[in-house]
C-alpha cells in the first residue's frame, strides 16, 4: 500500500521531512524558536513556499503575484468565521479555492507573456489586489483596520447547532480542539505535510516532467506543436490553492485579515524564501521560509540592552563600540543582515542552502572513502529528477 502511495527512493526523505516537523518545538527550542507563534509561522509559510516552489522551481515564471492569493485566502477564512461556523474545515476549504479561482483569473491573462513580462503583470495585479482591499472594497475588507470577528456577528451553522449566548469573542477550532498554542502548530504541522507530500507527487508526476521541460526548453517545445500554456496554467493555480491555503491558515491562527497581506514586499519575500533555501528542490523552500522566519522574529527582538549584556566582558568602551556595530544588523536593521545573507548565498550556493548541504554531504562520503550511500543531507538537497 505504501508503494503505492510513495516510491521507495522518496520514502526515506518523506519519513525524515514528518519527523522534523513533528519534532519541531523540541529541535527548535534550543535556538529560542520553540514557541508556538513562531512555529505555526515557520509551517503556514512553509506552505506558501512549497506552493510558489511548484511554479517557479518547476516551469521557471517568476511570480511577484502570490500575496494576492495569501491575502484572498485570508479574507475568505475570516468571511467563513464571522458568516458560517468557528469550525476551521469550511474556512480551510474555501480559503484553498478561492486562492485557486483567483490565480485562474490572474493566470489566464498573465501567462500570455514570459519572462519580465509575466513577472511585471503579476507584480500589477497584486499591487491592483492590495488598492482594491485598502480603499475600495472597504464594505468587504474593512479597509486599513481590516477585517476582524465581532460578538454579533451570525455564524449561521454555529447558532443552528447551539443555542448557547456568547459573551465573547469565540475562537478558531477543529471540532473542539483550540487552534491555539502547540495544537494550532501541530493542525498547520499536519497540512505541512500533506502540502509536501503533494508537491513530492508533482515532482515525480508526468506533470512534473512537463513542467520541467518548460524551464528548459519551452520554445522547443512550442515547435513540437505541443500547447505548454495548460500546464504553466495549472501550475500557476495549484501554486495559488497553496497561498489561499497559508493565507487561510494565518486567519486560523490569528482571526485578523489586513491588506498588509496583499503587499508587494510578501510576494517578494516568498522568492526570497525559495531562492535561498533552494528552488527546484523539494525541502529547499520551506528552509529558506523557517531561515526568513526565525531571522525576522529572532535577530528582529534584539535590542541594545539585550547587546550590552552579551558584550558585557569587555571594557566599557569597546562595549558600546560592539553594540553599535552590532545593532546595525540586529533589531530594526536585520534586513541589513538577512540581505548580507542572500548575497552570499547567491554568490557562492547559487543552488541554495540545499546546495550546500550536498557539498557537506559530498564531503563526508569523500572522507568515508568510496562512493557508498548518498547521505540524507544529499537527498534533500537534490532536486526531483
Amino acid at each position: 500500500m505504501m508503494h503505492n502511495l510513495i516510491n521507495k527512493r522518496d520514502l526515506p526523505l518523506f519519513l525524515g521531512f514528518i519527523v522534523v516537523v513533528l519534532l519541531a518545538p523540541i529541535i527548535m527550542n534550543p535556538l529560542g524558536a520553540g514557541y508556538p507563534d513562531l512555529l505555526q509561522k515557520f509551517a503556514i509559510f512553509g506552505i506558501f513556499a512549497i506552493g510558489f516552489n511548484i511554479l517557479f522551481g518547476l516551469t521557471g515564471y517568476l511570480s511577484f503575484g502570490h500575496a494576492a492569493f495569501l491575502g484572498v485566502g485570508s479574507y475568505t477564512a475570516v468571511w467563513t468565521f464571522k458568516l458560517l461556523t468557528m469550525n476551521v474545515v469550511p474556512a480551510i476549504f474555501l480559503s484553498t479555492l478561492m486562492g485557486g479561482l483567483f490565480a485562474l483569473l490572474i493566470g489566464v491573462v498573465s501567462l500570455r507573456r514570459s519572462g519580465i513580462y509575466f513577472s511585471i503583470l503579476t507584480l500589477a495585479f497584486a499591487q491592483m489586489a492590495y488598492n482594491l482591499a485598502y480603499s475600495v472594497l472597504t464594505p468587504i475588507t474593512n479597509g486599513e483596520t481590516g477585517l476582524q470577528l465581532r460578538l454579533h456577528d451570525p455564524r449561521y451553522l454555529d447558532n443552528f447547532l447551539t443555542s448557547s449566548v456568547e459573551t465573547s469573542l469565540p475562537s478558531t477550532t477543529f471540532f473542539g480542539l483550540s487552534m491555539s498554542g502547540f495544537s494550532g502548530f501541530y493542525f498547520c504541522a499536519v497540512i505541512l505535510i500533506i502540502c509536501f507530500y503533494v508537491s513530492l507527487r508533482i515532482f515525480r508526476s508526468p506533470f512534473g516532467v512537463m513542467l520541467r521541460a518548460v524551464k528548459s526548453n519551452q520554445e522547443r517545445m512550442s515547435y513540437t506543436g505541443l500547447n505548454t500554456r495548460p500546464y504553466t496554467l495549472a501550475a500557476f493555480v495549484i501554486s495559488g490553492m497553496f497561498a489561499g491555503l497559508a493565507g487561510g491558515l494565518m486567519a486560523v491562527t490569528d482571526p485578523l485579515a489586513g491588506a498588509e497581506r496583499m503587499q508587494w514586499t510578501v510576494g517578494g519575500e516568498v522568492v526570497l524564501m525559495t531562492i535561498l533555501g533552494g528552488a527546484g528542490t523539494l525541502i529547499g523552500p520551506v528552509l529558506g521560509a523557517v531561515t526568513i522566519k526565525y531571522f525576522e522574529n529572532i535577530f528582529s527582538s534584539l535590542n541594545d540592552n539585550i547587546l550590552m549584556g552579551f558584550f558585557s566582558f569587555m571594557p566599557e568602551p569597546l562595549q558600546h563600540a560592539a553594540t553599535a556595530v552590532a545593532g546595525l544588523f540586529v533589531g530594526e536593521g536585520w534586513h541589513l543582515t538577512l540581505g548580507a545573507l542572500f548575497v552570499i548565498i547567491v554568490v557562492f550556493l547559487p543552488g541554495g542552502l540545499m546546495e550546500g548541504l550536498s557539498r557537506i554531504g559530498k564531503l563526508f562520503r569523500r572522507g568515508g572513502g568510496g562512493d557508498g550511500k548518498k547521505d540524507a543531507a544529499a537527498k534533500f538537497a537534490t532536486p526531483a529528477e
